[in-house]
């Protein structure tokens, strides 16, 4: 009969720090969408609170285009010793919505309608980091659509996402009226 309880493992610590999300949100009112995302790439400033807390790096940002990459690490790991969907389902998320951001003028701002994944292969800590690249395929008005592939350390497909983006006026600062 096997022990439904094995003995208790020694834990693990992951301390994250983050910036105050409001003051990056304020920053983002006064730029067009890519000087704010090469701010955050070159440090200027501090990234979104998500990508600190999950340990997302901006590796690249152009016109339309960018990409993140996002570690094979344990603290993402869901029961069964793989990266988590969720983890992976962020990082397409995030890839796809700054490449919509990328590609808007000052005071305007976007928020993500929807998002499709497919999940083709398992992200474990043999597979390494996942490289996402995020590409806007239609930009209009009132909304934006757009894709993802997300890769392992060895190039071999993990997932493949899609979303449609609101563009939206940016809203005021809180606690001024719009």
């Amino acid at each position: 009969m096997t022990n439904a309880n094995p003995a208790p493992q020694p834990s693990r610590d992951r301390h994250v720090t983050w910036h105050d999300p409001l003051a990056l949100a304020a920053a983002a009112r006064s730029m067009d969408g890519m000087a704010f995302l090469q701010s955050i790439q070159s440090g200027a400033l501090p990234p979104p609170p998500i990508i600190a807390l999950l340990g997302i790096s901006m590796a690249n940002v152009e016109p339309g285009k960018v990409t993140m990459v996002l570690p094979a690490g344990e603290y993402l790991f869901n029961p069964i010793g793989m990266v988590h969907g969720g983890a992976l389902a962020t990082l397409l998320d995030s890839v796809m919505g700054c490449a919509v951001q990328s590609s808007l003028p000052p005071g305007k701002a976007y928020t993500t309608l929807e998002i499709k994944v497919n999940y083709l292969r398992a992200m474990t800590m043999q597979s390494g980091a996942a490289t996402a690249v995020g590409t806007v395929r239609h930009l209009g008005g009132r909304t934006a659509v757009a894709e993802a592939e997300a890769r392992d350390a060895q190039g071999r497909l993990l997932a493949t996402a899609s979303t449609t983006c609101m563009i939206m006026d940016m809203p005021s600062a809180p606690g001024k009226a719009s």
